[in-house]
């Protein structure tokens, strides 16, 4: 037998709780925009580089859930340590070297552009090879001081209604794997959407996280494959929003309280752009009531 959700709702009443819980979540996210939290998290972000596409591309290539990179020494700074074994992600810098009389000569004879720099002096474009760590892969080195790094906050407790099954069974059942294993990344889980219908799932998370989890990986499955990887790099904001957001909703509904992970999480990703997630609310609950409607079963007293 396929485990659902149990629920004395009826489908209106289901549907009425969706809307409300996707308008709360943008009030949620406009009040975090408000705290001393937020500030700081916007202070931490500035730190860090707008990468290109090609090298956003090559970032996730080696690490699917990177969110925020940064060298040895620049970690150090922001008071992260990389720890001892960890694996450098390869991108590609910037620089420019004052080109010698003899290049200079050999660019005229070629007739080959020549690059200025800010003082009008001839220079050559190289591109070196740096090395970057993502912010899992550090620790505080002051664990006593302020960790502005993140505004989601790992829930904790039990999935008491059993939602992470549903969900799995659902999933399976549209062709998908799903599998816990051990994610070295530090992403709680991940989907691929490539066509390989895989799901992955972190072994080391409390129930009632892996249920939330479980919910926005579903989203993604729904709303994102198909997308190539550059797709999703250049709207990862958005489909992180909508996923997380899909999340809260069933969640919500559902009767688990996903707020103190997922409303940091959307308005991290969401960049607190309120009229961003209105945008998104049409998507998010289409994805929303598909899974709501397909993991839960109304009890005898409501069905008759």
């Amino acid at each position: 037998m396929a485990p659902k959700v149990k629920t004395r709702k009826t489908i209106e009443e289901r549907r009425a709780q969706a809307d409300a819980l996707q308008a709360q979540i943008t009030e949620q996210v406009e009040s975090l925009r408000d705290s001393d939290a937020w500030q700081q998290f916007l202070n931490f972000a500035q730190n860090f580089h707008n990468y290109s596409l090609n090298n956003l591309l090559l970032i996730l290539s080696q690490n699917r859930s990177a969110s925020a990179v940064a060298g040895f020494r620049k970690w150090q700074e922001l008071n992260r340590q990389v720890r001892k074994g960890e694996k450098a992600l390869k991108i590609f810098g910037y620089g420019e070297k004052k080109m010698t009389a003899e290049e200079i000569k050999e660019a005229e004879t070629y007739n080959l552009p020549i690059k200025r720099n800010a003082k009008g002096d001839p220079v050559k474009i190289y591109f070196p090879m740096l090395s970057v760590f993502d912010i899992a892969q550090t620790d505080l080195i002051d664990p006593e001081a302020a960790d502005p790094t993140t505004l989601a906050k790992k829930l904790t407790g039990d999935d008491t209604e059993g939602i992470a099954a549903a969900v799995r069974h659902y999933l399976t059942a549209q062709g998908w794997t799903v599998t816990t294993e051990h994610i070295t990344t530090g992403a709680n889980g991940y989907t691929t959407i490539d066509g390989s219908k895989k799901i992955v799932i972190h072994d080391q998370l409390a129930p009632a996280q892996v249920a939330k989890t479980m919910i926005h990986e579903a989203a993604h499955a729904i709303m994102h494959e198909g997308i190539t990887q550059a797709e999703y790099i250049e709207h990862r904001g958005i489909k992180e929003t909508e996923a997380e957001s899909v999340a809260y909703v069933v969640a919500g509904t559902l009767g688990l309280d996903t707020s103190a992970y997922s409303v940091g999480y959307v308005a991290q990703w969401s960049d607190g752009d309120t009229e961003l997630i209105k945008e998104t609310a049409a998507r998010v609950l289409k994805a929303a009531h598909q899974i709501i409607e397909a993991i839960t079963e109304e009890s005898p007293a409501v069905a008759a």
